[in-house]
């Protein structure tokens, strides 16, 4: 037999397909895979592999947990049949362990199953949205994040992550925000490499890595009205030049799988759009690993209206689409358009081949049962230093929008009044993407304050008002902690009781995690009215009011910004975040967050972001309202907050920008340094932004592009120069042609604390 494979491989893959399939049986060995290179190991699996057992490998079922008894499930039966290459929704190592027995013991050949699942933020350690995390400006927390949550969860089997989420977006009205880094194409694609390194590490065959799965290729950021599963509509120029480049990032570090969106782009489903998944990813990027579907969406092409059941499997699988998440379309269609000639052999084996690969990446091959030893979790799990990470990194992604008169850090306050909707919340620390149910031993806020404050200092809680102001403004609100009905006028009336005497109010509002995240859009980012009154009313009493804002998304929130002395952004912080949100409260860590997203004034200005392009008629920064010209009636056009955004509790102050010349060549490059100087009495730490403009290209420019920034800590009156260097790369951009270019011309560079603050100075490139 051996003999025969050797001298007609395809006649033994052909009998293989037609008799029996136990006929040339021959399970997998430890000594086979430990005696040949991974080449030599997957070419001699797949020669053996039947028809049915190469599409089996394509198919994702998730049947969540399985309990009481895996190996009599339905997901077991089918696993031993060969139907299945992986499953997800599923967690704890006796269970899986039981459904890898099914496959490597019962099943034909012995192939393991692939274990995935939704780690975003965290699995029992908790840590802030990814949102959250880009605006501390530092990829080594989320590598840090992204290295613990791989430890905790491959304790508990699981071997695939579905992150990280790099969609660009610009549009704070789609939910989905909260899990990608904004809308800036340089910092997403800093971040997107950095979740890839702490997920995946150098090793992914050690039993503390996963395998990274970026998503959502591609465009599902720019959905059109911020709508969920909406078209992404525009051209390739601004895809390639905005939206693309940090899922290139992450193919770039190595990310071992791809998974496909739900939007459409160019009219054609993103799961069947051969120009991104063909000529992208895998032709221009050379991505290697395997692309899954995302959750139905090889079957919901259909609702798009771009064929049946049997037309949608083969655009799917065609345009590049490895791996059927829940659809179940490959297990139903491909082998009928096998034996009608529409996929060939080779692309089957193609496709399979790219999964048995992963799964000997990940070292399944090597021992099924790796990610299944229960003495890891006891470890692993919300340990000390994870617990103290996470502390840690929360606070590091809070970012002070406004403090007026210096209110914070609290200091000589004897009285404290914590009020609203969110101010006892544990449950809604963790956001909407967290694995650990346990909320009950999460830090609340108004317990933490206490105790960072000291027991000198009274603090009084009070709720103050509703959530909402209807139940029927979600439909989907799981968390029925938070939104407990109250009547309004009791709970203000309460409120403004126990402000009597206060100091200060901190004022806990803003979104529960319900309230954003996959399919909750929003068409309204201003206050719910109940905290809006409520906010009034506080402010009515004279009393300084510190609004704590919990959100998943930019806000439009003009109206409390006049109202509130100061304004702290704690997102969803996770487990650790009441802890956090006292430590910078009480000015035991000074705040150095900056925004990765524009928050706008009202709705209405959405979608909104500082690397916009100029019209043929322009209104000026600050500029309110000229006729004839591109702005609106009733707002300015300026945002809130600008991207970059972020106050500390010291001031920082800006020289003018110097460039070592002012020209460069096309294979030069030039620096510019900023002198910056702390002029307040804390120590602090600031993150020094460069941005770019190119004045005039073939094709049109942003007004500004962030190229670089720096993080430079400053003691008290210290001043320190900031240096950044500038080549040709930092000017290129995608022409009409689709041409990576830097063209000559004038150039603009401008250095601040935010994108709208900076100093400038101008050089040529020749």
């Amino acid at each position: 037999m051996r003999i025969l494979r050797m001298m007609f491989p395809a006649a033994v893959a052909l009998l293989s397909a037609i008799c029996p399939a136990d006929a040339f049986a021959q399970r997998i060995t430890a000594e086979e895979v430990a005696g040949k290179s991974k080449d030599e190991f997957i070419d001699g699996l797949l020669g053996r592999m039947t028809v049915e057992e190469k599409i089996g490998q394509l198919n994702l079922p998730s049947y969540g947990n399985v309990k009481p008894d895996a190996k009599k499930s339905e997901i077991a039966g089918r696993i031993s049949r060969g139907e299945v290459g992986g499953i997800f929704n599923i967690f704890g190592v006796d269970d899986i362990r039981a459904l890898q027995e099914v496959a490597v013991e019962k099943s034909r050949l012995g192939i393991p199953i692939i274990i995935g699942a939704d780690i975003c933020q965290g699995y029992k350690t908790t840590f802030p949205v990814p949102l959250a995390l880009s605006c501390s400006w530092k990829p080594e927390n989320i590598e840090e994040v992204a290295r613990i949550s791989a430890r905790e969860v491959s304790a508990d089997g699981v071997c695939w992550t579905y992150s990280p989420m790099v969609d660009i977006s610009r549009d704070a009205r789609w939910g989905r925000v909260k899990e990608g880094a904004g809308e800036d194409p340089y910092l997403g694609s800093l971040m997107a490499a950095a979740w890839v390194r702490g997920y995946q590490s150098d090793n992914l065959s050690a039993d503390t890595t996963i395998m990274a799965c970026v998503k959502h290729f591609a465009l599902y950021g720019a959905a059109e009205a911020g709508r969920d599963y909406n078209p992404a509509d525009m051209s390739r120029v601004t895809a390639m030049n905005y939206y693309m480049q940090p899922y290139k990032a992450a193919v770039d570090a190595g990310v071992g799988s791809v998974m496909s969106s739900f939007n459409e782009f160019e009219s054609i489903p993103a799961t069947g759009n051969s120009w991104l998944l063909h000529d992208i990813l895998r032709g221009h990027w050379g991505f290697k690993g395997f692309v899954v579907s995302d959750y139905l969406s090889i079957s919901e092409m259909m609702n798009h209206g771009v064929g049946y059941s049997e037309d949608v499997t083969l655009q799917a699988f065609k345009a590049g689409v490895d791996m059927d998440m829940i659809a179940d379309l490959y297990h139903a269609n491909l082998k009928g358009l096998i034996d009608e000639g529409k996929i060939s052999m080779a692309e089957l084996d193609d496709a399979c081949r790219r999964m048995l690969v992963a799964k000997y990446d990940l070292g399944l091959f090597h021992n099924p049962y790796r990610y299944c030893n229960p003495e890891r979790g006891k470890k692993e799990m919300r340990s000390a230093a994870n617990l103290a990470a996470a502390r840690r990194i929360a606070a590091e992604s809070y970012v002070l929008l406004k403090n007026d008169g210096g209110i914070l850090p609290l200091s000589g306050v004897r009285k404290v009044a914590v009020v609203g909707p969110l101010a006892d919340s544990r449950a809604n620390m963790s956001g909407s993407w967290t694995k650990d149910e346990a909320t009950g031993r999460y830090n609340g806020l108004v317990e933490n304050l206490r105790d960072a404050l000291g027991g000198d200092v009274e603090v009084v809680y009070s709720r103050g008002s509703n959530l909402v102001d209807s139940e029927k403004y979600e439909y989907n609100f799981t968390n029925r902690e938070t939104n407990k009905r109250g009547d309004d006028k009791v709970l203000l009336a309460d409120a403004l009781k126990a402000v009597e005497g206060a100091d200060v109010i901190i004022a806990a509002m803003g979104e529960s995690l319900d309230m954003s995240g996959e399919g909750d859009s929003r068409a309204i980012l201003e206050m719910p009215e109940c905290q809006e009154r409520l906010m009034d009313a506080l402010d009515a009493t004279g009393i300084p009011v510190v609004m704590v804002l919990f959100t998943g998304r930019p806000l439009a929130m003009e109206r409390q910004d006049r109202q509130a002395d100061a304004i702290l952004n704690v997102w969803e912080g996770g487990s650790e975040a009441g802890l956090a949100i006292a430590d910078v409260l009480t000015g035991k860590v000074n705040p150095t967050a900056k925004l990765t997203m524009t928050f706008p004034r009202v709705t209405g200005q959405c979608p909104i972001y500082y690397n916009h392009k100029n019209t043929g008629r322009p209104v000026a920064p600050g500029e309110w309202y000229r006729p004839f010209a591109s702005n609106y009636i009733d707002v300015p056009n300026e945002p809130l907050y600008p991207f970059g955004y972020g106050l500390s509790y010291t001031d920082y102050e800006y020289g003018d920008v110097t460039l070592s010349s002012v020209e460069m060549s096309s294979t030069g490059k030039i620096t510019a340094s900023v002198a910056v100087t702390n002029t307040g009495r804390r120590d602090g730490e600031e993150i020094v932004q460069l941005y770019l403009r190119d004045m005039v290209r073939s094709i049109t420019p942003p007004v500004k592009e962030l190229k670089d920034y720096r993080r430079v800590a400053l003691k008290a009156g210290e001043t320190k120069t900031v240096i950044f260097e500038i080549t040709v790369d930092d000017l290129k951009f995608y022409n009409s042609s689709l041409d990576y270019v830097a063209e000559p011309g004038e150039f603009t560079v401008m250095i601040g604390g935010n994108s709208r603050d900076v100093k400038t100075a101008k050089f040529m490139l020749k």
